[in-house]
């Protein structure tokens, strides 16, 4: 209960006077930073976009075994258990000063935290020790009356102690509630994001071509809606960022450095695309990808402001929460519609998506390319710099590899015997989607109808109708992109540069 409450209290606290940063974020945050890839797989492949979840839960239940101990502890000696919540409040100093959302006024809440646990441990301790030196022997003789005094012989320390408790209780309740609801900054940072007025982009994204959708139950909409729209990232709480203080530098090897603030970002021509970006994550099937209708400027257009050097060949994008993506160069600067995005399906970024600007790159997985609440750009080198994730295991480059999936009929569903319809989505970003084939048993490939692209760089919707009697069936499905080449059959984990296999469903057909 001391611990708890001290916890509460310092993410109140910090709430209302560090909203990016705060005692379990920062640890929280640590521990991501150094699990090794695998278990960071692991934890997506269980957990999905509830991976945050789990490590705060994870964390809730570890805390509170250590607050267990430390009562027990101090009970049976005096300013033992104290010393393990001060051990509490460093871990917590340490993981808030290794943080790059740090500030000064950041730095106390961890200790601050910490003294309140200890105060409340010895105070409640102190009211546990005066119970059974007052209670006195238990009255003898035979039955239940012999257990246990009555109400009003009850011992004023034992109401003294609960009431403590209760006192403690209501006041950790108190601070957690307040700590989940009340964010100053972030309020503040949402109120301001719902009276943005997104200027007309200078170029409209094309219109959605006739018969891009299949229209088939249970195969997803061709657009994601924000609010279904996956998040993979480290941040345990999102990022808060006022437009107003936005700012992006461009910096490295340039011939000139660049810094841009957000009016004049919105002043610039922008263009809005739909793109459809994946997370290296995602496993042969799985669902951590989605398509929207981005608006922002060029990046390339940035770039060309800031004159690269000769031999740079890397651009090393920085999070406001010192998240950092190590995108090529050339990917940056070439024809495609990579983008600094401050618009996502008609509306600001989402808070979670980005807010106030994040780079959009079609064609690379995002763990090299989509840097939300991103403030700062470096041109350098490979050779010379890395990304979050490289030096954890994960390749360099990062390009989307061409696959496909099965959203209906579900694997291992029952389904009734004649004409079954099949369908899904296939991508190969920035390179283009030309033929969805599916394959019965391992037998021999039939194309499916491949409905029109938005573009090259969106996923593509196909479907196809198979006769199939009472039975069971393996279903398989490929894609070939535009330039010919097939998906790769052989099975991959999404280590270290994205999964790779053909994506199978079980099918009970029932008469």
């Amino acid at each position: 209960m001391a611990v708890g409450t001290g916890l509460a209290l310092g993410e109140l606290v910090a709430g209302l006077v560090s909203p990016s940063l705060s005692p379990v974020t920062a640890v929280g945050g640590a521990v991501i930073d150094v699990v090794p890839p695998g278990v960071k797989d692991w934890a997506i492949a269980l957990f999905g976009t509830g991976d945050k979840m789990a490590l705060l839960t994870g964390m809730g239940l570890l805390i509170a075994a250590l607050a267990a101990v430390s009562g027990i502890v101090e009970l049976r000696r005096r300013f033992a258990g104290a010393a393990i919540i001060a051990i509490f409040g460093v871990v917590g100093l340490v993981a808030v000063l290794g943080r790059t959302e740090l500030t000064v006024i950041a730095v106390p809440v961890p200790l601050l935290a910490a003294l309140v646990g200890m105060v409340l441990l010895r105070w409640l301790v102190r009211r546990l020790g005066e119970w059974p030196a007052e209670a006195g022997p238990p009255p003898a003789g035979p039955g239940p009356e012999a257990q246990l005094p009555s109400r009003s012989a009850q011992p004023p320390s034992r109401r003294r102690f609960f009431q403590a408790l209760g006192g403690t209780a209501a006041l950790a309740v108190a601070a957690g509630a307040l700590a989940a609801t009340f964010r100053g900054a972030a309020a503040v940072v949402s109120e301001l994001r719902s009276k943005l007025a997104l200027p007309a982009p200078a170029s409209p994204a094309p219109p959605i071509p006739a018969g891009a959708e299949v229209r088939l139950e249970s195969v997803g909409p061709l657009v994601t809606p924000n609010r279904d729209f996956y998040r993979i990232d480290t941040a345990l709480r999102v990022p808060v960022v006022e437009p107003g203080q936005w700012t992006l530098k461009v910096t490295g090897l340039v011939e000139k450095e660049v810094s841009l603030d957000f009016a004049a970002l919105l002043a610039k021509p922008l263009i809005e695309r739909h793109i459809t970006i994946a997370c290296v994550s995602n496993e042969v099937g799985g669902d951590l990808i989605g398509n929207a209708r981005w608006l922002g400027w060029p990046v390339r257009e940035l770039l060309a402001l800031a004159g690269p050097r000769d031999g740079a060949d890397m651009v090393l994008s920085r999070s406001t929460d010192g998240w950092t993506a190590g995108t090529p160069l050339e990917v940056l600067t070439d024809s495609r519609d990579a983008l600094l995005a401050v618009g996502m399906n008609g509306e600001p970024l989402p808070l979670e998506h980005g807010f106030p600007v994040r780079l959009v790159v079609p064609g690379l997985y995002g763990y090299v390319s989509a840097t939300k609440w991103v403030t700062g750009l470096k041109v350098t080198r490979f050779a010379d710099d890395v990304g979050y994730w490289t030096p954890r295991g994960w390749s360099e480059r990062g390009p989307i590899k061409t696959s496909s999936r099965i959203d209906v009929p579900r694997d291992r569903r029952p389904v009734g015997a004649g004409t079954v319809a099949f369908g899904g989505v296939a991508w190969a970003q920035h390179t283009g989607i030309g033929r969805v084939e599916l394959r019965v048993n391992r037998g021999a490939w039939q194309q499916a109808e491949l409905a029109a692209g938005i573009s090259k760089d969106t996923w593509y919707q196909w479907k196809l109708e198979l006769p199939l009697t009472p039975g069971q069936y393996e279903v398989q499905v490929r894609a070939t992109d535009l330039n010919g080449a097939a998906q790769v059959e052989d099975r991959a984990a999404v280590a270290p540069s994205g999964a790779t296999g053909f994506h199978t469903v079980r099918v009970d057909v029932k008469s």
